[in-house]
């Protein structure tokens, strides 16, 4: 296919840089405008410093300034977050500063960085690889999410965005978990597989206080439920024990290395642990367990 048949959209790649061209201009002709509004803003409200040192941000300025603010932009037809980022974002670029060619977005952006100095020369030295700088080159310089993530941890932190109210974040979880391959992953993380042992406990433990206070079965069950748990117990320490007698022989005359002594020695501390924990529970019923017992459990 030649350079004239290829299409971007539904116009030729001719005609594409035809208007690429076209609306440079009309960018940088904005980006003159919005500066120049930033600068009359200015002009009527200059900045004031916070603490006789830092410039106040957006959104902290005085009444007095926000009132001077609010009628400008309803006198010039403007909302007045508009009018108020413009205004702030040429105090942080001095007209002999402002780089032709670069969109007032991109100015905007990098107006984030804090020391002047690296501010002004990080303007001047797009990416490498780059002639030009994009919005989206220019959040990541400052640590802003990205509108377009490219690499892994963008996406996440696209992800998270997106997820922060927690209805949102569980109903993606859920669609997540339904593909097998993602499932597999999420449990091979120990936090994560934690996390969802500790729910479902959490779950089991909600659904059982419900039944407990509303059915009229629940004193009956209760006595049954007793009787399983005692035997469950049971075979819990019988089947530790038939594993013992069935490993441990297997050390004879074998010299564990260091790093592995350290592990068993620290498995084996768990176990003490936990024998003391059932111990105490079926001598007093109180099943509570100590932050270290808690930690050793979770193999920390």
């Amino acid at each position: 296919m030649s350079e004239d048949d290829t299409k971007v959209g539904s116009v030729s790649q001719k005609r594409y840089e035809e208007i690429v061209a076209e609306l440079r201009e009309v960018v940088e002709q904005q980006t003159t405008g919005q500066f120049v509004i930033g600068d009359r803003a200015l002009e009527i409200e200059p900045m004031r410093l916070r603490g006789g040192r830092h410039e106040v941000a957006p959104g902290q300025e005085l009444f007095t300034v926000r009132e001077s603010l609010h009628r400008l932009a309803e006198d010039i037809g403007m909302s007045y977050k508009t009018v108020e980022r413009q205004r702030w974002t040429a105090s942080r670029w001095p007209k002999e500063r402002r780089r032709s060619g670069v969109s007032f977005t991109v100015h905007r952006i990098l107006a984030h960085i804090e020391d002047e100095r690296e501010r002004f020369e990080a303007i001047g030295k797009p990416p490498a690889g780059k002639t030009r700088w994009t919005p989206d080159d220019a959040s990541r310089r400052v640590g802003q999410q990205a509108a377009k993530p490219v690499s892994p941890q963008e996406k996440i932190n696209a992800i998270h965005t997106l997820a922060r109210e927690e209805e949102v974040a569980s109903q993606v979880a859920t669609v997540m978990l339904h593909r097998p391959e993602i499932a597999a992953r999420a449990m091979a993380d120990d936090t994560a597989r934690h996390m969802v042992n500790h729910a479902q406990a959490d779950r089991g433990r909600q659904a059982r206080e419900h039944f407990e206070r509303t059915d009229v079965f629940a004193p009956a069950v209760r006595r049954i439920e007793h009787s399983i748990e005692f035997l469950d117990l049971v075979a819990a320490c019988h089947a530790f024990t038939a594993a013992a007698g069935r490993v441990v022989p297997g050390l004879r005359d074998r010299r564990l290395s260091e790093d592995e002594r350290a592990v068993v020695h620290q498995r084996v501390a768990g176990v003490r642990a936990t024998l003391d924990w059932i111990e105490n529970a079926v001598e007093t019923g109180k099943v509570d367990m100590d932050a270290e017992l808690a930690r050793l459990l979770r193999g920390e």
